[in-house]
């Protein structure tokens, strides 16, 4: 096969959307346009605009087609999201956003079938971020709309399967706390057949799998002259961890920071997980379970720079010190129903006539304290990677090295997913090898302790 020069990335977060293309000889993006992932209220309930997407991406696409131009096409997306088909392969229901949350008797229903952590390694989670209980919902609450359903895909694949129309689905997306899937065993879990949705599954392919060609009509809309191959499309948090994977000695953690900061073990094991604090395992491109735990830590910065103004982060800095003699705190969550902290809820500590660079300064400490809780939490060893847009934020990254006692690496870039989706493919891997983070000399051993006495309170 033909080692493509161009490939066009399909890169669709929780709270924005992008298509990029990548010189495969660089690794480098050389064309960007982004949009931002609308939910629409309903009815039948809160989902995406799933057409205003499609309209974006191929307009994105066409533009890319002439200049740079691209010869394959890969696809990420956000997890937690599952697409419902119906016989002409139309969307038999609208795509569910994961934030919703449904009726205590849908929950308490969905209770009564979900199967254990030790076999899925999945946490029982709030609204739809277990993609079973969105599925439950569909199925209880839309019975005959759900009745339609033919062919039930993840979310990277969906979009695949606009472009080829090859139904698909891939172990990334399914391992992503699904309730779906049993990482060990690479299999789905006793859940498909509760639901009686286990022919409705579309089959199993590996992230890697070229599922066609772009459909001629697609081909012929965006002004290509030959179709391009598609790939079949990844998680994007897996996303990310995949260029680490190639090339790299394990045991390391990777932390991808996006509207969640999801964390990674490589080389670590499932035996300690706590499904009570948000610890769970990701299933990687290779199909192997990584231990993993998380918290919104993205979407807890936009809501603090809506109460704070914009983040100085030389200014945060410099007020680090103020902010450990003076115990001024900030104690979890800002975003609630995610994280180590279950049940708790945001606090500001000894923030009397505080000036913005000091919260800003506690608020860098508390997503630094955060990260490190969750890293705890899943046994991390060895250096820790910060890819993402926390990577560019100094005190976060500083308050973590300390707070670790080891080497931190921020890596360039604002994003690891499209890199990653490149990789799908198989280009060569190109992780340039990031910024050791400088050792502070702050002393943190009082004001963690502080932090966590008053969150067992």
């Amino acid at each position: 096969m033909t080692m493509p020069e161009k490939i066009a990335v399909l890169d669709i977060g929780k709270t924005n959307a992008k298509v990029v293309v990548l010189d495969c000889a660089t690794g480098e993006e050389i064309a960007e346009r982004r949009a931002p992932n609308r939910v629409l209220s309903g009815p039948p309930y809160p989902h995406y605009d799933i057409e205003v997407l499609w309209t974006f991406v191929l307009e994105a696409l066409s533009a890319f087609a002439a200049q740079p131009g691209f010869d394959a096409i890969s696809i990420t997306t956000h997890g937690a999201s599952a697409v419902l088909l119906d016989a002409a392969g139309e969307l038999a229901l609208p795509v569910l956003d994961y934030e919703h949350e449904y009726p205590e008797d849908v929950r308490r229903a969905y209770q009564s079938i979900r199967p254990s952590f030790s076999g899925t390694f999945s946490p029982s989670l709030s609204g739809g971020l277990n993609v079973g209980a969105q599925l439950h919902y569909q199925k209880t609450v839309f019975p005959e709309a759900f009745a339609r359903t033919r062919t039930i895909l993840t979310y990277p694949q969906y979009w695949a399967f606009r472009l080829t129309g090859v139904a698909a689905n891939e172990v990334t997306s399914l391992g992503c706390h699904t309730d779906l899937w049993k990482p060990r065993e690479g299999t789905y879990s006793p859940l498909v057949d509760a639901l009686g949705i286990r022919d409705l599954m579309a089959p199993v392919r590996s992230a890697f799998d070229t599922l066609g060609p772009l459909l001629p009509d697609i081909t012929a809309r965006i002004g290509l002259t030959t179709p391009v191959p598609v790939h079949c499309g990844i998680h994007d948090s897996n996303a990310s961890l995949l260029p680490h994977l190639v090339g790299r000695e394990p045991p390391f953690a990777v932390v991808s920071t996006g509207t969640w900061v999801i964390n990674f073990v490589v080389g670590g094991d499932l035996d300690h997980l706590d499904p009570r604090r948000d610890a769970l395992a990701n299933v990687d491109a290779y199909g192997r379970a990584v231990p993993s735990s998380r918290f919104m830590g993205g979407r807890e910065f936009e809501m603090l720079t809506v109460e704070l103004g914009a983040l100085s982060p030389e200014a945060a800095l410099a007020a680090v010190p103020y902010v450990i003699e003076s115990g001024l705190m900030l104690l979890p969550n800002i975003a609630a129903g995610s994280g180590p902290f279950p049940g708790h809820e945001r606090q500001w500590i000894n923030d009397t006539n505080a000036s913005t660079a000091q919260r800003w300064a506690a608020a860098c400490l508390y997503l630094a304290l955060m990260t490190e809780t969750c890293l705890d939490l899943i046994g991390a060893k060895g250096p820790v990677l910060v890819e993402g847009p926390f990577s560019t934020n100094p005190a976060y990254l500083q308050a973590l090295g300390a707070l670790l006692g080891r080497e931190v690496i921020a890596l360039p870039g604002s994003t690891g997913t499209s890199q990653g989706a490149a990789l799908l493919a198989g280009i060569s891997p190109n992780v340039k090898p990031g910024r050791a983070v400088p050792a502070p000399s702050w002393d943190v051993a009082a004001y963690r302790t502080g932090w966590h006495e008053r969150l067992e309170r």
